[in-house]
């Protein structure tokens, strides 16, 4: 089943307007909030079979998506659809952030990040070479953990003190054990197997407070994908996600100690819930020297991450930058301890 949205003024197609945060009409600027537009107003095609084509009631063209797309826009009339079985039952997200950049925005944004390379080519930074920019929702879940820390070890305090003539240092060993309890609320992880997770990673953190029960017309007008992978597929990856914060927190119980050396640790990480949750996310494909760099912007913050091209001048300016410094730091200190300037 295919959904759209039409106006209730023009019977036009409405999307989803990131600004205003409501279903929009482009064509007579009608706005309607997404928790009250009549269901009168969305229509509806039917497929008989589990295919791959889907027909814009728009104009009758044929859309061709592939197996994980559950929105998108139809190539002929530019209409914003969503393909409502894979939005229903299992495949129903219960959160989505909507996007709160829309696409000038989102220029402009990434436009910014660029100037911003310390070590990139200045016509990289300076020329508009935006070939494709989409914005699309992501598939992720998010965790609710709790893990049990046991950890115990050995700890040193250090003192020294002077007697007479002397200096002492005394070293005192101490049996250190710790039992902890950690929550760990909403930590997300991509569903997507097409995205890259380091890329993906990168991209938090989210406002979480602007999470919303999810409504299909927050899709209408982008792109996006349902999940590959489930909640207990990617389970593991969050208890690995999640280790470095649990390590993290078992140092900063021991501050107090000159040295730790932990000798046995037991964590016990468990899911007290999961959430399908939709983020968005902006991609844009920048073509620079007959080669196309692919970056990924967070839909909501405009927080921007990729690997953009590095200028082998400018990175020798800065080492020979560093080197001069270092040097000239180095001949005055030898100065001022007498040595005179080499």
């Amino acid at each position: 089943m295919v959904i759209h949205y039409k106006c209730p003024n023009c019977g036009d197609d409405m999307s989803f307007d990131s600004e205003s945060g409501k279903l929009t009409c482009l064509s007579c600027g009608r706005q309607d909030a997404i928790e009250n537009f009549s269901d009168e107003f969305i229509t509806t095609t039917f497929e008989e079979n589990e295919t791959k084509e889907y027909q814009c009631e728009n104009c009758g063209a044929v859309l061709l998506t592939d197996a994980d797309t559950i929105a998108t826009t139809c190539s002929f009339c530019g209409a914003g659809v969503v393909i409502a079985e894979r939005v229903s039952g299992t495949l129903a997200p219960s959160l989505v952030i909507p996007f709160s950049i829309n696409k000038d925005e989102a220029v402009v944004a990434f436009k910014k990040w660029c100037k911003n390379g310390l070590v990139t080519p200045n016509d990289f930074m300076t020329a508009d070479r935006i070939k494709k920019l989409t914005g699309m929702y992501v598939p992720f879940w998010m965790y609710d953990l709790n893990s049990r820390v046991r950890v115990s070890g050995t700890g040193t305090k250090v003192r020294e003190y002077t007697r007479g003539d002397y200096i002492y240092t005394e070293t005192s060993y101490y049996r250190v054990f710790r039992d902890i309890n950690l929550d760990y609320m909403k930590v997300p992880v991509d569903a997507s197997e097409k995205m890259e997770d380091g890329l993906m990673d990168k991209l938090e953190p989210y406002k979480y407070d602007q999470l919303k029960t999810f409504k299909t017309p927050y899709l209408a007008g982008y792109l996006a994908e349902k999940y590959n992978y489930d909640d207990q597929a990617l389970l593991p990856r969050v208890k690995t996600k999640i280790q470095s914060f649990i390590d993290s927190y078992i140092h900063s119980t021991v501050s107090g100690y000159a040295t730790f050396i932990p000798e046995q640790k037991e964590i016990e990480s468990k899911k007290t819930k999961s959430y399908y949750v939709l983020l968005p996310i902006w991609m844009v494909t920048y073509h620079y020297r007959g080669k196309d760099y692919i970056f990924a912007m967070n839909g909501q913050t405009g927080k921007v991450v990729g690997k953009p091209p590095i200028s082998r001048a400018k990175v020798a300016g800065w080492f020979g930058g560093i080197a001069a410094v270092t040097l000239l730091i180095f001949r005055l200190v030898t100065f001022f301890m007498g040595g005179g300037l080499i």
